[in-house]
């Protein structure tokens, strides 16, 4: 017989399929980022439709660059952001592991939110390689971790609407 719904909270149990997927994110990430600096320079680009390509570029900042030319600091600035939320999202897995859209929103973000400190720490900068573009206009590079912290804040919207719906 399982456990109700609270006991498996307080044991952590219920959440293990949720780090799971988190780790298969930060593994995903990694494997991808470790390609693309084997095989490409910075600025190294190769062209594959005429909206998008695959490209080696290095962000200090976060996303879309912000603070990136900020001097070095930022670096642990946004390890610390990344430690501090997984710190919390580990919390929230542990005390709502049954809630499975809420779940998977918040272990893609710890996926993403990781794999991205990773490469903080490793190299000082996160890996960008994919490069979506239109008429001149490029979309800054982002990289898999990127991907996965978007659907993930996607999906906590859409639970949240949908658990507002729901008390209605």
């Amino acid at each position: 017989m399982m456990a109700p719904l609270s006991r498996q909270g307080r044991s952590g149990a219920g959440m293990w399929p949720w780090l799971a997927w988190a780790v298969v994110l930060v593994a995903a990430d990694q494997l991808t980022k470790s390609l693309i600096l084997q095989h490409y320079q910075l600025g190294d680009a190769t062209y594959l439709t005429s909206f998008f390509n695959i490209v080696r570029a290095h962000n200090t900042g976060a996303a879309f660059s912000f603070l990136s030319d900020a001097g070095g600091w930022q670096r642990w600035l946004f390890t610390g952001i990344g430690v501090a939320a997984t710190v919390f999202i580990v919390w929230q897995l542990r005390t709502h592991p049954g809630q499975k859209l809420f779940g998977f929103a918040l272990s893609s973000i710890l996926g993403g939110a990781v794999g991205n400190v990773v490469d903080r720490l490793m190299h000082g900068y996160v890996v960008d390689f994919l490069d979506f573009h239109a008429a001149g206009w490029h979309f800054p590079a982002f990289n898999l971790a990127d991907s996965a912290i978007t659907v993930g804040a996607a999906c906590l919207i859409l639970d949240e609407l949908l658990r507002m719906g729901r008390e209605r």
